[in-house]
């Protein structure tokens, strides 16, 4: 049996949906975070600097990885050590990397200073290194506005060194890009994970800076580096029981493991060395790794994070059943045994610990009684309806709390998303040509005005035009701002299960 898809315009015209997660209204601030290591980690001068990367990236091409030609690069592993001890090991990453191929680069480092937990973003509008400015990619402005999982960090407390190092190399190898700087803390590894996944697309490179174990004899070094490679490039979730001193970057290669894992890519061993083997001696090395991330194809998100989740009517009819018992719960109500073994026994099923976006809807004699929900994919499905089951039940602003009187006049649906990815469009004409009717559900957003659509609002305003101008609207814009510069459109797709009572 196919999901269900219906719904009334009036839920969405009248009263919205509101999505849960946090919001900063912070205004950017039109700064620049200067390089703080040019002359320690590497030089100053930009033409001495071009000339020491250039000298790298020689050396380092003598030595022949064979790579997957077939498969596009997703994401790198890179030191960031001084350039005459971790240089020749960064300078590997050169063959793999072309100019113009990535519009933006997400690079996650680790906090060696601060101490905060999840991630932390630079308040300023731009890096600089020798070689020249980076402007911070628009969607460090999102991800700030809305997760708590990342914070603005003032420049005055950026001293970490494991995001510029990198730097310069990137520059030399891509030339321009834009830039989603992350310094990472003891972080939540799959909601990070879930929370970059929807900037990842084919212009999107995810690098990661870390070194590997720090002041071991050589002998030692190698030995324990060997291990916490295969492990960074093991698809495995598993930790190894000896964590201690395998790499500073620790929480930033547990995140690209996590995503790595999700969308099947195949990891390339490109160069190890520790600082022995270059301007060190052997009694107290540093190890370093450079490591190639390749995905199955150009189109690989279309076949995994954006495609969906593919729940049958069984499986929606559990999660519709536990957003009841979730609800029944928070009112009081005592859950009869065997509907709760029963959903027990079924909520086993691996396919619920997939990441989505998840919608709870409530209604009351055909009008709605509460709709709250989540677009991007930090938690699991299972952890998303229990979430939004509650919030929309107690937490809607636009209702008060449901009563235990009204409970069983409830009728409960959910909505399972997959992740919103951006729509290329060239103008208002492309825009309406390339949205799908009755599939796409839609996202607008301009400056801080946003909203969305579900894919079912089609059934009401089947045609674009007038599906845009209402969506405008609900964002607080005028409802020809679809036809104007300056938006952004997000797609994704839903299924839908109405409650069998």
């Amino acid at each position: 049996m196919k999901p269900t898809i219906k719904v009334f315009l009036s839920f969405f015209l009248a009263a919205g949906l509101v999505v849960s997660g946090s919001s900063c209204n912070r205004s950017h601030a039109e700064t620049i975070r200067k390089p703080l290591q040019a002359g320690r980690f590497y030089p100053a001068d930009p033409a001495e600097l071009a000339l020491v990367i250039d000298r790298l990236t020689r050396q380092a091409r003598k030595d022949r990885v064979q790579v997957p030609s077939a498969r596009p690069l997703r994401a790198l592993v890179m030191p960031h050590a001084g350039y005459i001890y971790s240089g020749w090991t960064a300078a590997h990453v050169s063959p793999v990397l072309h100019a113009g191929e990535f519009f933006r680069v997400v690079l996650l480092g680790p906090d060696h200073a601060v101490g905060f937990r999840n991630g932390a973003i630079c308040d300023v509008a731009a890096y600089e290194t020798p070689l020249g400015k980076i402007r911070l990619d628009k969607n460090v402005t999102k991800l700030l506005r809305q997760t708590d999982l990342f914070q603005p960090l003032p420049p005055s407390l950026d001293q970490e060194h494991s995001l510029e190092v990198v730097l310069p190399f990137l520059q030399r190898y891509l030339g321009s890009f834009e830039l989603v700087p992350i310094i990472v803390g003891r972080a939540d590894i799959r909601a990070m994970a879930g929370a970059l996944g929807p900037l990842l697309d084919a212009h999107t490179l995810l690098v990661v800076s870390s070194d590997l174990s720090h002041y071991l004899s050589y002998n030692a070094a190698v030995a324990r580096d060997r291990q916490t490679v295969n492990w960074i490039m093991d698809a495995s979730p598993d930790v190894m029981a000896d964590m201690d001193n395998r790499a500073c970057g620790l929480m930033p290669l547990m995140v690209l493991k996590n995503i790595a894992r999700q969308r099947h890519w195949q990891p390339v061993l490109l160069h190890y060395s520790n600082s022995g083997d270059t301007a060190g001696d052997h009694s107290r090395v540093v190890g370093y790794a450079a490591i190639a991330f390749f995905g199955d194809s150009p189109m690989e998100n279309e076949k995994t994070d954006h495609s969906s989740p593919q729940f049958s009517e069984q499986q929606g009819q559990v999660l519709v059943t536990l957003a009841r018992h979730t609800i029944m719960k928070k009112l009081g109500r005592k859950v009869p045994a065997a509907e709760a073994h029963a959903l027990e026994a079924a909520l086993k099923d691996e396919a619920f610990t997939s990441h989505g976006g998840t919608f709870v809807t409530l209604k009351i004699g055909g009008q709605l009684r509460g709709c709250i929900g989540n677009l991007t994919s930090a938690e699991s499905v299972l952890d998303g309806v229990c979430e939004n089951a509650v919030n929309a039940a107690f937490r809607d602003p636009r209702f008060s709390p449901l009563t235990d009187s009204e409970l069983d006049k409830v009728q409960i649906e959910v909505s399972i998303l997959t992740e919103p990815r951006p729509l290329e469009f060239s103008d208002a004409r492309d825009l309406v040509t390339k949205l799908r009717v009755n599939v796409d559900g839609v996202i607008l957003r301009k400056g801080y005005a946003s909203a969305t659509f579900l894919p079912q609002v089609w059934e009401q305003l089947p045609q674009p035009r007038d599906f845009l101008g209402h969506l405008c609207l609900k964002a607080g814009l005028p409802s020809d701002a679809w036809k104007h510069s300056g938006l952004e459109v997000l797609t994704y797709q839903v299924q839908y299960f109405e409650e069998e009572r």
